[in-house]
């Protein structure tokens, strides 16, 4: 399905248009929050697969410009006799446990694949005209290196793990997942490309990893930061809660007087050695409160300050 249709936005939406689609529609259909609804885990990895694409600006640009489908797969050049240059695979759940998405493709040498180039190979050694034409032996060639396609979930990229990847020929390669691992990272695995040529050692394969956002979570460095509601009662009179980390929920205690905005740090709860770094927002009750207004509305503050001070200057200064 069309990634724009998929967040709701229009296909020139900028950036922040898309990255608060996503988040409102994370937030509504997060299987953590719709246990008994099947059908949102689901909706959700649509949805984080959708801004997966449409996050990434290069990704973007070549889905609308027809290069790639909505699930990140080469379209197929068409070559001058109708057939292909070259081509790519995917195949698995992007999100299913233990199996990711892939992509493989020969590279483009002219309007050879892997085979062409092998059988080119061989006869220019082992079997050229000539006093040497027949021969057993030649020159051992390193066989060419092979590249795929894995996506796997923030936390999954925050804390590591090993991911299975099945390939078109059937053959399965585990991939390590090293904690902390980046959004476009390239995993190398040595000798697990194509065969060699007279002997020579197997190619390599590239595993180019896409990390799926969070709805909760987003990444500075190795930091974690999180967005965390609290009652006016809490910010005001201070209260410990608990809060949601990568590594399991902890208490956190909130200073009396904290406003929206305050950021409380906790030390070793990010990446490696990073941080989780809260940032509380101050919600208001849903329902009315009637006995608020009435002390709100007879309360004269002991420290009268205007959390707009300052603003007129920089107002005057844009002018």
């Amino acid at each position: 399905m069309d990634p724009y249709a998929l967040l709701g936005v229009a296909r020139d939406a900028d950036e922040k248009t898309i990255r608060s689609a996503y988040r409102a529609l994370a937030k509504k259909h997060h299987p953590d929050l719709n246990p008994d609804k099947p059908e949102a885990e689901a909706k959700f990895k649509e949805i984080s697969a959708a801004y997966a694409l449409l996050s990434d600006a290069e990704k973007r640009a070549r889905f609308d410009r027809g290069e790639i489908d909505a699930t990140g797969a080469e379209t197929p050049p068409r070559g001058p006799a109708g057939g292909s240059g070259y081509y790519r695979q995917y195949a698995g759940d992007p999100f299913a446990s233990g199996h990711g998405r892939y992509s493989a493709g020969a590279e483009d040498f002219g309007g050879f694949d892997h085979d062409d180039l092998e059988s080119l190979l061989r006869r220019a050694f082992n079997q050229g005209g000539g006093a040497g034409a027949g021969r057993a032996g030649g020159f051992p060639l390193k066989g060419q290196d092979a590249h795929y396609s894995l996506t796997v979930d923030f936390l999954t990229a925050a804390r590591g793990a090993t991911r299975r990847l099945t390939l078109p020929s059937g053959q399965v390669l585990d991939v390590n997942i090293p904690a902390g691992l980046k959004d476009g990272q390239a995993l190398r695995l040595a000798g697990k490309g194509g065969p060699g040529v007279n002997g020579g050692p197997h190619g390599d394969a590239f595993v180019e990893v896409t990390v799926s956002p969070h709805p909760l979570y987003r990444r500075d460095g190795d930091d974690i930061i999180i967005e965390l509601p609290v009652t006016l009662k809490e910010a005001v009179l201070g209260a410990k809660v608990k809060v949601p980390t990568i590594h399991g929920s902890v208490m956190l205690a909130i200073p009396p007087r904290s406003s929206s905005g305050t950021r409380l740090r906790l030390k070793g709860r990010g990446i490696r050695e990073g941080h989780q770094v809260v940032e509380l927002k101050v919600a208001l009750p849903a329902g009315e409160e009637p006995e608020l207004a009435a002390f709100l509305e007879g309360w004269t503050p002991r420290h009268d300050t205007n959390p707009r001070a300052g603003l007129a200057d920089l107002d005057r200064e844009g002018t």
